[in-house]
């Protein structure tokens, strides 16, 4: 096989870099053996020793799968030329590829991106923590809305008290007669739920205050450098506190209390009876409480609609911190890390783009070389005789390409025929001798 010169450069070069070729793909395979390492001592449990060797066997099976799969690889492909072979050659190297991302690159990308996947992990728990904890704080706090309602309505009371027992302004006499009793004892009703949600709000607020300080303490393991591993078991205890924070709050709330106690307002209505001197005033004080009894009604009835609607508001689930392992943390949240992704996928499979390279450079030797296969095989001799005919046809005015004779100069047609003159020993003058002299003589004079 001759090569032309720019097919001759590309096979030195090819032949160049051979070596290098070599040192690329296993230094490519080592790294790759590497953070497979790494990746597998995360996710394996048992004893040191065993997680050592354990983790050191499959890595060092899969670097050596992934060396001996591209040197197949860039083997093979290179040499092929037929189409439909080729194309299994592509669809096996394909199939090869999904093999290592599936056995390697995965692990890389937990070596690669796993401690950053966990802190996000456990960032976004804690914010979900967080966002709990401000919902359980405000229905905590809900029932503080009714407070002023529950206040009003107790200054009305006890102001209505004192203004008949003052000037008789409801009943036209005065004195502490059964009006004012009742009235007062509403007022007292009334002031007793005021105190019951006033006494809330304190241990909501201490209830909150030790909330916020475990979030505090959980947002310094996820920000602070070194190890995952005790700073997510350190986190972990940290969410089992918060969970029970949160479910103390929920249980602080006092809508429910407010809804049992005004509904008790309106059921345990006990009107005194009327102790007036006269059947006027008796009368009188009976109109009174009827009236009474009636806003009593009418306020129980908001209060419990109010509290009804704080109680319709959803609980607060209970939220459950699931510790992950790197890689797992790495595989849930791949969209946040397709950098580390690629950088693990490309340690892999970047020999694909040397085994392109060389399909490529063999290709071009190929339709850059001359065949002459017929000059390979040809003995000593038989160029010698080769190359007396070749002067023989020259001679002869041969064409040596076409082998037709070459067409006569117009000047040498109208010279007269040249006639073969015997030579001595009757040797026979060839045609070629023949040509050979006219061209030696030149032509005759008529």
């Amino acid at each position: 096989m001759q090569l032309k010169p720019n097919a001759y450069r590309l096979h030195e070069t090819v032949k160049g870099v051979e070596t290098m070729t070599r040192f690329a793909l296993a230094v490519l395979a080592l790294a790759s053996g590497v953070y497979t390492y790494l990746g597998v001592r995360g996710i394996l449990d048992g004893s040191a020793t065993f997680v050592f060797f354990a983790a050191i066997i499959y890595s060092a099976a899969v670097s050596v799968a992934i060396y001996a799969f591209w040197s197949f690889m860039l083997r093979f492909v290179p040499l092929v030329t037929n189409g439909v072979q080729r194309v299994g050659l592509f669809v096996t190297m394909a199939i090869g590829c999904v093999m290592i991302v599936a056995m390697s690159a995965w692990l890389n990308a937990a070596a690669l991106a796993g401690s950053a996947a966990t802190e996000q992990h456990m960032a976004i728990t804690l914010q979900g923590y967080a966002e709990d904890l401000d919902l359980a704080h405000s229905n905590a706090l809900a029932a503080q809305s009714l407070l002023p309602d529950v206040q009003r309505a107790a200054e009305r009371f006890s102001g209505l008290a004192a203004d008949e027992r003052e000037s008789g302004a409801l009943t036209g006499t005065t004195g502490s007669g059964s009006v004012v009793q009742l009235l007062t004892q509403m007022g007292s009703q009334m002031n007793q739920l005021a105190a019951t949600i006033t006494g809330s709000r304190d241990e909501v607020a201490l209830q909150f205050e030790q909330g916020s300080a475990r979030l505090a303490t959980m947002r310094e393991l996820v920000s602070t450098p070194g190890a995952i591993e005790p700073r997510a078991d350190s986190f972990q205890t940290e969410a089992v506190q918060l969970s029970a924070v949160i479910a103390a709050l929920q249980q602080t709330g006092v809508a429910a209390s407010v809804k049992r106690a005004s509904a008790d307002l309106s059921a345990g209505f006990i009107a005194p009876v009327a102790n007036g001197q006269s059947a006027d005033l008796i009368n009188r004080q009976d109109q009174v409480m009827e009236t009474v009894r009636a806003s009593v009604a009418a306020q129980s009835a908001a209060l419990t609609t109010a509290a009804d609607e704080i109680l319709a508001t959803p609980v607060v689930e209970q939220r459950r911190f699931v510790p992950l392992s790197s890689a797992e943390a790495v595989i849930r949240y791949w969209q946040d890390f397709i950098p580390s992704w690629a950088g693990a996928i490309s340690i892999d499979l970047l020999p694909v783009v040397l085994v392109l390279v060389l399909m490529i450079v063999n290709d071009a030797m190929r339709k850059d070389s001359e065949s002459l296969e017929e000059a390979e095989n040809i003995t000593a001799a038989e160029m010698l005789r080769a190359m007396a005919l070749f002067r023989q046809m020259e001679a002869a005015g041969i064409d040596v390409s076409t082998g037709k004779p070459k067409p006569v100069p117009a000047a040498e047609l109208i010279d007269p025929p040249v006639v073969a003159e015997i030579a001595p020993d009757d040797a026979t003058v060839t045609p070629i001798d023949a040509a050979q002299r006219k061209r030696t003589d030149g032509p005759r004079p008529a």
